[in-house]
């Protein structure tokens, strides 16, 4: 099964969750070092990567998706718990509730999305009818259903460019095509992730209404106040996820190859 990592903000990692932690940087042949914490939960052994840095630095738009997910692969991680916060389209998703990703839209631009990009690289295609894994989704959904933590067990996220929010006119347009929520974080992780055949699900916490449905302009602020009040219920799906897996889990995104 290989290692388990979690992706995440500060808020996310907390001392808790992780026994005998070690930081470590991961050389990859796209850029700097990635830093990542190294620990143990039960019986699983956890590597924590903190998406935006580790001071949060990053803007989304500015991450290196390809050296964390490949400093990610070189560190022996086979299965992925990642974590956004979500605006949303859906009035039923509500700020504070959970929501696991099941299908995405890609609206971003410019982002290095690929490990095949040409040369030496090659080129190749990878399918991506069902992006994240649903063996990985239904522990999580198991884990918020034990806890009763409010929660949806699919939705179809919208990824934008960033760092601004979207406009009124944007979200409006997602939402006739049948998009749940919108974020800035989760492509090309998932794609990249399914190229270097890693399990990879989204925990989503919803944060705010998105632009045009919410009554208000929004704001980082309001982000960040209900990520401080919910981040609690992510970190309990989380554990409660962990000690759901087992070791001996295989599902065919591990298997899964690009089609040159």
């Amino acid at each position: 099964m290989g290692k388990l990592a979690i992706i995440g903000g500060t808020g996310v990692y907390s001392p808790e969750i992780l026994a005998d932690v070690q930081v470590v940087a991961v050389e990859t042949p796209y850029g700097e070092p990635v830093t990542l914490r190294v620990g143990t939960y039960g019986s699983h052994e956890v590597v924590f990567l903190p998406r935006h840095g580790q001071k949060h630095i990053l803007p989304p738009h500015k991450v290196n998706y390809r050296a964390n997910m490949a400093a990610l692969k070189k560190a022996g991680v086979g299965k992925i718990f990642a974590t956004a916060a979500v605006g949303s389209l859906n009035e039923e998703m509500k700020p504070g509730h959970l929501a696991f990703l099941d299908q995405f839209i890609d609206f971003t631009r410019g982002r290095e999305g690929t490990f095949y990009d040409g040369g030496e690289a090659g080129v190749a295609h990878i399918d991506l009818t069902h992006p994240y894994c649903s063996q990985l989704r239904d522990l999580l959904i198991k884990a918020a259903g034990e806890r009763r933590i409010p929660h949806h067990p699919g939705a179809v996220y919208v990824c934008t460019e960033g760092p601004r929010f979207e406009t009124g006119a944007e979200i409006k347009m997602f939402k006739a095509w049948g998009a749940d929520l919108v974020g800035m974080t989760n492509v090309p992780e998932v794609v990249l992730a399914r190229e270097l055949g890693i399990c990879y699900s989204t925990i989503a916490l919803v944060t705010n209404f998105a632009a045009g449905i919410s009554p208000a302009p929004l704001t980082h602020e309001e982000v960040l106040d209900v990520v401080a009040k919910n981040i609690g219920h992510v970190r309990t799906v989380l554990m409660e996820s962990m000690q759901l897996l087992s070791p001996d889990t295989h599902c065919s995104c591990q298997g899964a190859r690009p089609f040159a």
